[in-house]
C-alpha cells in the first residue's frame, strides 16, 4: 500500500486530517487509512470509538458545506490490527473548504499527487460554474464572511421580515447553507460599487465632484438618489400669481434609471456603474447590454427578461419595484409634457440612459432656486474664503470635501465648517452622513 491520489496514511488521529477531507471530497474522492504509517506498515488504533468520534466531529465542525453525507466511517483489520478507513466521495456541493477561513485558496484544498494542496482562485470560480450553473446570483459566494446590517435596517424600515426563513425563500442562503453572491451582493461586504462624478458645463474636461458608493445595493441605491437630489435644483416660473415649481430631473425618472442600473445590470463583470452628472444631462452607464433574446424594441415596448430575478424579487417584495417591465415606459412617461426627451443606448456589454435636464437653456422670468444669490457674509479668513470659492462652484458641500481641498483632518475640517455656521456664512441641509452645506445667502 501507498499513498496517492486517492489513499493518505496517518500513524493516528490529528487535526490536519481535514485537508485531506476537504480535498478528496473536492477531487475525485478517496480514503484515509489512521493507523498506518507514511511507510504502508501497521501501526493501528488503540481507541478505535474515541477516535472515530473525533473525526465525525470535527468534519461536522469545521468543512463546509456538510459533506458528512459523502462520508463512511469504518473500522478494518490489517495484519492482525484495526485501522481505521473514512472514506470520502467526491461532493455535489463544491467547493468545499474550511469554516474559519472561507472559499479561498487559503481554505479550499484540492488532491495533487499524495498531497492535499490549496486550490487556485481559478479552480475555485470553476468548481463554483460547475456546481451552481451560469447564474451569477445563484452561485455560491467567495466571501462566506457576510454581515447585512444595512439590508436588515432596509427591511426593518418597509417592515418586512428579514430572518432565516426569508433569506431562504429569497436565495439569499442557498439549500447547502452557503450564502450565494445575491447574499454579497445585499450584504455590507458587496464588492460592486457605483461610481458618480460631476462636471462643469457639458463635458467631461472638469471635475466638481466625484464619489464612489459602497455597501449593499439598497444603501447604494438610496445613497445615490440623495446624492443625484442635491444637484436636481428647482426652476419657478410664474403664471399670472400663481408660482410652478418645474426640478430638472423628473423624480420619477431618476428612480426608474436608478433601480434599473441596479436590478439589471451583469455583477458577473468586475467594473462599477457610472453615474455622471453634466449641466444639462444626466448619464447612467450599465454594464451589461440586452439579455439574450431581447431586442432594444422588445424593451421599449414593455418586454421584460431578468438577468438576476432573485434580485428583482426582492427589490419587488420592498415595493421598489411595482411591475418588471414597466421602467422604461415610466421613463418616456415622465418627459412627455417637455420639449426633450430620455436617449437610451444599447452595445453588447453595456447599456447607456441619458435624462436631459428639463430646464436647461431657459430663461426668461424662471430662474434657479440657487440663482442670483450671493453670500450673506464675507470672510477675512483664508480658508473660510476657499470654502467659499468651494461652495460658489459646486453650491453644497459635504465635511469630506473640506478636508481634501483644504489638506486638512477631519476634526480641523469639523472645526472651520461649525465656526462658519456661526458666523452666518453657510448653512446646513440635511443630517447624519446626508449633511451638507451651503452658502447662506441674500437675494
Amino acid at each position: 500500500m501507498i499513498e496517492n491520489k486517492i489513499t493518505e496514511f496517518k500513524r493516528e488521529y490529528m487535526d490536519d486530517i481535514k485537508y485531506a477531507v476537504i480535498a478528496f471530497a473536492n477531487t475525485d474522492g478517496g480514503k484515509i487509512y489512521i493507523g498506518i504509517n507514511d511507510n504502508g506498515t501497521v501501526s493501528g488504533v488503540s481507541d478505535v470509538d474515541d477516535t472515530m468520534l473525533r473525526v465525525t466531529n470535527m468534519v461536522r465542525d469545521v468543512v463546509r458545506p456538510d459533506v458528512t453525507m459523502f462520508m463512511d466511517c469504518d473500522v478494518e483489520t490489517i495484519d492482525d490490527k484495526q485501522v481505521i478507513v473514512v472514506t470520502i466521495q467526491r461532493g455535489t456541493s463544491r467547493p468545499y473548504y474550511l469554516h474559519g477561513k472561507g472559499v479561498r485558496p487559503e481554505g479550499v484544498y484540492v488532491r495533487q499527487g499524495a498531497s492535499s494542496v490549496p486550490a487556485s482562485q481559478t479552480m475555485i470560480l470553476n468548481m463554483i460554474k460547475e456546481t451552481s450553473g451560469d447564474s451569477y446570483e445563484d452561485a455560491r459566494s467567495i466571501n462566506q464572511q457576510l454581515t447585512f446590517e444595512e439590508t436588515s435596517a432596509y427591511f426593518q424600515k418597509k417592515k418586512v421580515e428579514f430572518g432565516d426563513a426569508q433569506k431562504r425563500t429569497m436565495n439569499i442562503i442557498s439549500q447547502d447553507g452557503t450564502y450565494s453572491n445575491l447574499a454579497m451582493l445585499l450584504s455590507d461586504q458587496c464588492v460592486n460599487t457605483i461610481k458618480m462624478a460631476v462636471f462643469e458645463g457639458s463635458q467631461k474636461s472638469v471635475f466638481h465632484d466625484r464619489k464612489e458608493l459602497t455597501g449593499s445595493l439598497l444603501q447604494q441605491l438610496e445613497d445615490a438618489y440623495a446624492y443625484i437630489d442635491l444637484y436636481n435644483r428647482t426652476r419657478a416660473e410664474f403664471a399670472g400669481l400663481d408660482r410652478i415649481d418645474t426640478r430638472d430631473y423628473p423624480a420619477e425618472a431618476l428612480r426608474e434609471a436608478l433601480l434599473n442600473a441596479i436590478v439589471h445590470r451583469d455583477y458577473s463583470i468586475n467594473s462599477s456603474t457610472l453615474i455622471s452628472i453634466f449641466d444639462d444631462r444626466i448619464e447612467i452607464v450599465t454594464i451589461g447590454g440586452l439579455v439574450c433574446g431581447v431586442s432594444f424594441e422588445d424593451i421599449m415596448l414593455g418586454v421584460s427578461v431578468l438577468r438576476n430575478p432573485h434580485l428583482a424579487n426582492v427589490f419587488y417584495r420592498l415595493k421598489l419595484i411595482e411591475a418588471y417591465g414597466t421602467g422604461m415606459l415610466k421613463i418616456n412617461e415622465s418627459y412627455a409634457e417637455f420639449g426633450v426627451k430620455p436617449k437610451i443606448e444599447v452595445t453588447d456589454n453595456a447599456f447607456k440612459i441619458t435624462l436631459p435636464n428639463v430646464n436647461y437653456g431657459k430663461s426668461g422670468n424662471g430662474n434657479h432656486e440657487q440663482d442670483k444669490k450671493k453670500p450673506a457674509q464675507v470672510s477675512t479668513d483664508t480658508r473660510e474664503n476657499t470654502v467659499i470659492d468651494l461652495l460658489e462652484e459646486m453650491d453644497t458641500i459635504a465635511r469630506k470635501d473640506v478636508e481634501t481641498t483644504l489638506g486638512v483632518s477631519q476634526a480641523t475640517a469639523v472645526l472651520i465648517l461649525r465656526e462658519m455656521v456661526d458666523k452666518g456664512i453657510i448653512e446646513k441641509e440635511g443630517g447624519g452622513k446626508y449633511l451638507r452645506y451651503r452658502l447662506k445667502t441674500t437675494e
